[in-house]
C-alpha cells in the first residue's frame, strides 16, 4: 500500500508534500493522506487545498454545498436519501460524475475522512488505466466498442415531474483533448445505465462486471479514518455498507470536492 502523505496544514500547503502527493497521482493516479491535526473550516481549507494542486473548477453537484464541497453523511432528507452515497448502503464501482456531459466531466476528486463509521463504510480503489489495459490484452475491439461515443448512456434525471438533467451518452474510455490523458466514465449499476446493445460492448461491460467480482492485484482496499483523505485522476472506486452509532459520536462523514481539472504532472508545477 503507497505511503499516505503527511500535511500539517491543507490551506498552506508545503511544496514537499504538493510533490509528494503529485508524484502519487503520476505513478498510480491517486494519492493518501494524512492531516496533522483537526481543519479549524473544513470547506474552505479543502478549497485551498485543492487550489495548491492547481484544482481550480469545482463541480456544483446537486446535492454540494454552495462552496462546492459535499458532505458524505446518511441524510433523512427526501432528495439525499433518493442517492444511494447518502446512505449505509454499499455503493458499486464507479468513476465519479459519469452522467456529466461535455466540459463538466469530473477529471479529479478527493475525500476526506471527519468521522469514520462504527463499523464497514471501507473504499476499494482502483486506477481505470489498470482497467483499460485488462480490457485491452483481453480483446482490443473491446476497447474500440467502449470509445464509441454512444457506448454508456445515462437516462434523464427526473424529480417532481421536473427534468434536473437530460439523458447523456458517450464513450467509457476516452483522451483528454488537453493532455492526452485517459478518461472513464463509467458505473456498475444494472438499473438506470443503457449500454449499447451489440456484442463487443455488452462482452466489455460483463468482462469488467466478472473482473471486479474475481478481483484484482492492483485494487487497494482501505478504510478512512479520521484526519485521513485521498485524491485521485478521477478513477475507479467503491464502498462498503456501514453502520453508525450516533450515541457514541460514530457516524461516518466524509467530505467530497470534485474537479473539472485533473491533477498536473510534478514537471509541471
Amino acid at each position: 500500500m503507497p505511503e499516505a502523505v503527511s500535511i500539517e496544514n491543507p490551506a498552506e500547503l508545503t511544496a514537499s508534500a504538493r510533490e509528494q502527493l503529485l508524484r502519487g497521482c503520476q505513478a498510480r493516479n491517486f494519492a493518501l493522506f494524512h492531516l496533522g491535526g483537526p481543519i479549524a473550516d473544513v470547506e474552505r481549507d479543502l478549497r485551498a487545498f485543492g487550489r495548491h494542486l492547481g484544482l481550480l473548477d469545482l463541480d456544483q453537484n446537486l446535492c454540494a454545498e454552495d462552496s462546492g464541497i459535499t458532505a458524505i453523511t446518511v441524510k433523512s432528507t427526501a432528495t439525499d436519501h433518493t442517492y444511494i452515497p447518502y446512505t449505509n448502503r454499499p455503493l458499486g464501482w464507479h468513476t465519479d460524475g459519469y452522467y456529466n456531459a461535455g466540459e463538466h466531466q469530473v477529471r479529479a476528486w478527493l475525500l476526506y475522512c471527519a468521522q469514520p463509521a462504527a463499523q464497514g463504510g471501507d473504499n476499494e480503489l482502483l486506477d481505470h488505466e489498470i482497467a483499460y489495459i485488462r480490457i485491452r490484452d483481453q480483446n482490443p475491439e473491446w476497447i474500440r466498442a467502449l470509445m464509441a461515443a454512444d457506448a454508456f448512456t445515462i437516462p434523464s434525471n427526473t424529480e417532481g415531474g421536473e427534468q434536473i438533467r437530460p439523458d447523456h451518452g458517450g464513450p467509457v474510455f476516452s483522451l483528454s483533448p488537453v493532455d492526452g490523458s485517459l478518461h472513464m466514465r463509467y458505473s456498475a449499476r444494472q438499473r438506470n445505465v443503457i449500454w449499447k446493445d451489440d456484442a463487443a460492448t455488452r462482452d466489455a461491460a460483463a468482462f469488467l462486471l466478472d473482473m471486479f467480482k474475481r478481483g484484482d492485484d492492483h485494487i487497494l482496499r482501505y478504510r478512512l479514518q479520521a484526519g485521513e483523505g485521498v485524491i485521485t485522476n478521477n478513477i475507479l472506486h467503491r464502498r462498503d455498507g456501514f453502520r453508525d452509532d450516533p450515541t457514541s459520536g460514530a457516524k461516518r462523514l466524509i467530505y467530497r470536492a470534485r474537479y473539472y481539472q485533473r491533477l498536473p504532472l510534478p514537471k509541471e508545477t
